[in-house]
């Protein structure tokens, strides 16, 4: 069985869908029988959603090299 390292570790593999079908099996037989991977799981779930859900938007390479040439005229 897995032990609890092995199991955050898969565990956030899970997150990004890198964990494989026998891994995810192992993982949540753990998961029934440790409540702190059980907690370590559910927050897991809780950030991706949030990181899923959320509206970031950055900016595109253009305007980041405007905002540093001005960044090095202010320095200068």
């Amino acid at each position: 069985m897995f032990n609890c390292e092995k199991a955050r570790h898969t565990c956030d593999k899970a997150q990004y869908n890198e964990a494989n079908f026998w891994e995810s099996i192992k993982l949540n037989m753990h998961i029934i029988f440790c409540r702190y991977c059980r907690k370590h799981s559910a927050r897991n779930g809780k950030l991706t959603k949030a990181v899923n859900d959320s509206q970031i938007k950055t900016l595109s390479s253009e305007q980041k090299s405007v905002l540093k040439e001005q960044l090095r005229q202010k320095m200068s």
